[in-house]
């Protein structure tokens, strides 16, 4: 199987900030970036969800990755390579190669519905041609889910592809995922993709994950990362909760990711706006949220790019 090492670590899928026109606003990117290499973070997850890759073109996307990778400062990148046929997918897995990223993550195809034998065939032609690693990505909110049964058959058969990202939410699956294919090869990196289940995930194996809220509050998520890894489990519970109280007040906001990119303003960045517009009535609950993960932060001794204090209850 594939000789490189195992994909591990906390992976951060960093918004994208954008100006007045709506460009991408690239010195604040690399801010971002900077700022998060500082914290502490494993490696970058570049036009992810939480950077709305749909939403940018395609030439944007390949910006983004230049930029994150300008600035990563040694530290791996597992670049989103979603792309909307074959062609494209692996036009984009060439151009993270050429850059140095560690892998690509893929999702299942999306808008169309589609077999699992078309989704696994689709996978291993991507495998059969890609210069570059790839980490399958199973979030069926959003695209075609791929069945355990494919993804064991994928990890068993083709050495370029070298782990999964699961965004499912389903604790059972994931375990499922660690037990058939992990312990028959042990080199398969296996993320969780989302943070209610980052403790337990942990807990039952997960080489780490790719984790919005590690954008927002990289030193709470590292330092979940990092109590687990020891074994201080007591430590771990107590972030996960602390993390969970964070993320619930990001996530539950209306038009994704609108709540973590009001997350990073808070944090003393300038993320500008979506583009995706808000209703009147969205923007009044994004308003109230502000407030609550405002007082939040402020509670856990974040308070701003200029202001920052460690989390002392937790880290």
């Amino acid at each position: 199987m594939n000789q490189a090492a195992t994909i591990q670590g906390i992976f951060v899928p960093n918004i994208v900030p954008y100006d007045t026109k709506g460009r991408i606003d690239e010195d604040e990117l690399r801010h971002i970036i900077r700022w998060l290499g500082d914290k502490g973070v494993t490696g970058f997850y570049p036009n992810g969800s939480m950077g709305e890759f749909i939403r940018l073109s395609y030439e944007e996307r390949r910006a983004v990755v230049r930029i994150v990778s300008e600035e990563a400062n040694g530290r791996p990148i597992l670049a989103g390579a979603a792309e909307a046929n074959i062609e494209l997918v692996l036009e984009m897995c060439k151009y993270c190669a050429d850059l140095g990223c560690r892998a690509v993550s893929i999702t299942g195809p999306y808008y169309y519905k589609l077999t699992q034998e078309s989704i696994e065939a689709y996978f291993r032609e991507l495998a059969a041609k890609s210069p570059i690693d790839i980490v399958v990505y199973n979030i069926p909110v959003f695209a075609n889910e791929i069945s355990l049964p494919v993804l064991e058959r994928l990890a068993m058969d083709c050495p370029r592809i070298v782990g999964t990202k699961d965004t499912s939410k389903d604790m059972g699956r994931f375990q499922q995922t660690l037990h058939t294919i992990k312990r028959q090869r042990p080199d398969f990196s296996v993320l969780i993709g989302w943070e209610e289940l980052l403790c337990t995930g942990l807990f039952m194996g997960a080489d780490g994950g790719t984790l919005s809220s590690a954008g927002v509050v990289p030193e709470v998520v590292m330092s979940l990362y990092h109590a687990a890894r020891s074994g201080n489990w007591e430590k771990a519970k107590i972030i996960q909760f602390e993390l969970l109280d964070l993320f619930s007040l990001m996530v539950g906001a209306p038009n994704f990711p609108e709540g973590f990119r009001t997350g990073y303003e808070l944090r003393g960045f300038k993320a500008g706006s979506a583009r995706f517009p808000l209703s009147p009535s969205e923007q009044g609950l994004i308003a109230e949220m502000r407030s609550k993960l405002a007082c939040t932060l402020a509670g856990c001794g974040f308070c701003g790019r200029r202001r920052e204090h460690r989390m002392e209850r937790v880290v």
